[in-house]
């Protein structure tokens, strides 16, 4: 079956970095489109970015353009996120994501606390 587990969350201050990683199972990673989402506390779970099921394209919430990288690795059936100067506002936990013709997959999430 699909399986989805992030990693990588902790605590970091402000303008620091981490690298979320999404590990996969039960479906043909290099022929999926995949995202990261977020939710903050008592806040709607939101799309942070999404990539091609090749890698070459992605999209990015105008919040977090410029900071964060996704990215895609085919190879080892791993989804990424790479995080640059993070914000409290960035707080929140983040969550793996396929969409499999409306089948929503997620992980469990990995919590991401910003704060000095």
């Amino acid at each position: 079956q699909v399986q989805l587990e992030e990693s990588g969350g902790g605590t970091v201050q402000p303008g620091g970095s981490l690298r979320l990683a999404c590990t996969t199972s039960g479906f043909t990673f290099n022929r999926a489109a995949m995202g990261w989402y977020r939710q903050a506390p008592e806040k709607e779970r939101e799309l942070v970015a999404r990539i091609s099921m090749s890698g070459t394209t992605t999209a990015y919430a105008d919040s977090v353009k410029g900071r964060f990288t996704i990215s895609k690795d085919n190879a080892k059936n791993t989804l990424a996120l790479q995080m640059d100067s993070l914000k409290p506002e960035d707080t929140a936990v983040y969550y793996c994501n396929y969409n499999y013709y409306g089948m929503e997959y997620w992980g469990k999430g990995t919590l991401v606390t910003v704060s000095s």
